[in-house]
């Protein structure tokens, strides 16, 4: 393969750190047995495996138990077993509409049910939002409020410490979804006031696809979305009520979690707050690179103020996708196009008739490839 200027870590981070490769092989040769199934040294080097791994994310977390971290594929499977598992028959939901479809499909589908009520609070094109209007929102029905700690669209940081004393002072469970802030943002549960935080293991993390997880707070009672085998209290109809058995039916990843494990170690290293203000510098020089472009539109907060390393715009005249994909063939470069999963968001900002083009960078994305991708817009709009 050629070599790609990759700018779409929002997606999913590229090329991993490579200890996280050779975690997964090393599990794959010594540690692939079924963890927690088995007293055999194989099953316990490959339970060791899952909760290694757990200690590290309760590190990045301040999680004080590990224990209270159940693994799952993706932040995806893990905010439906927040949502599905915390809500019941008649209660009422607070979204923003900066969420992602990963929130908003799910609660969707229960208030397309008949079960639950929702509300979406504005943001604005920068991706504010306004707590007084939010706090308007709150019923005495009202249980779970979910925010997105960061726009995959917009790149703004919503307020989640003060969004949690809202929640507290009504008695609503608080999730946060951080797909875009996990690794990237510090994050401290508890002195955040995070009830449950969904994460992704391939994004900030570092680590492969098809992990990822779910922080439950000591004490919430949250239904588990699978039933099955987990290995303990096999005797017994129901699932076990130990955690995180409870949440984790079936064989895990074993393999990939190593590496999810690698990848964290790799961010406890670099830390967060100097990933964010690398990935920070890096979108304010984009930003300062296109704003010469006649015709362009940049999304979400101005040059200056904070977000996550993301810079979304439009050009005037150019259909987004097309751009996308020249930029692709033309030049190496890949970024994406169209709609972000986030179609509220769109509708904030105003682009719901045009998508908009996405550049990320990452924990290794360099002063040089933010410069060709500033070239190649420039050249492929010249004369607009």
């Amino acid at each position: 393969m050629e070599k790609m200027i990759y700018l779409d870590h929002a997606a999913t981070s590229w090329p991993k750190p490579p200890a996280v490769g050779e975690a997964m092989m090393h599990a794959l040769e010594f540690a692939g047995a079924n963890p927690g199934r088995g007293s055999h040294r194989m099953a316990v080097q490959a339970s060791r495996v899952l909760f290694e791994t757990r200690k590290e994310i309760a590190r990045l977390f301040a999680v004080n138990n590990p224990n209270d971290i159940a693994f799952g594929s993706n932040t995806t499977e893990a905010l439906n077993l927040a949502i599905q598992g915390s809500l019941q028959q008649g209660d009422h939901v607070i979204a923003t509409m900066a969420e992602h479809n990963s929130v908003r499909r799910p609660l969707e589908f229960l208030r397309m049910q008949g079960k639950i009520e929702v509300d979406y609070v504005p943001v604005d094109a920068s991706g504010v939002m306004d707590l007084k209007k939010m706090e308007r929102m709150f019923r005495k029905n009202t249980r779970l409020v979910v925010c997105t700690h960061s726009s995959n669209l917009l790149g703004s940081i919503l307020p989640v410490g003060e969004i949690a004393e809202l929640c507290h002072k009504h008695r609503a469970i608080f999730l946060v979804d951080a797909a875009q802030s996990a690794g990237i943002l510090p994050i401290d549960v508890g002195q955040l006031g995070i009830d449950m935080l969904a994460f992704p293991g391939h994004k900030g993390l570092l680590g492969p696809q098809g992990t990822g997880g779910l922080y439950i707070a000591p004490e919430l009672d949250v239904k588990p979305l699978l039933h099955g085998g987990t290995g303990s209290q096999s005797e017994a109809l129901e699932q076990p009520k130990v955690r995180p058995d409870r949440y984790e039916a079936g064989t895990p990843n074993t393999v990939g979690i190593a590496g999810l494990g690698a990848g964290v170690k790799h961010v406890l290293a670099m830390t967060p707050a100097k990933i964010y203000q690398h990935e920070w510098e890096l979108t304010q020089h984009i930003m300062e690179g296109l704003a010469s472009i006649k015709g362009i539109r940049m999304l979400g907060p101005e040059i200056g103020q904070p977000r996550t390393g993301l810079v979304s715009f439009i050009v005037e005249g150019y259909d987004a996708a097309q751009l996308a994909f020249r930029l692709d063939r033309n030049y190496g470069i890949a970024v994406r196009s169209g709609f972000h999963c986030t179609p509220l968001a769109h509708e904030s900002a105003g682009t719901t008739g045009t998508g908009a083009v996405r550049a990320s960078v990452g924990y290794n994305s360099t002063q040089d490839e933010a410069d060709q991708l500033i070239r190649a817009v420039i050249e492929l709009t010249k004369g607009n």
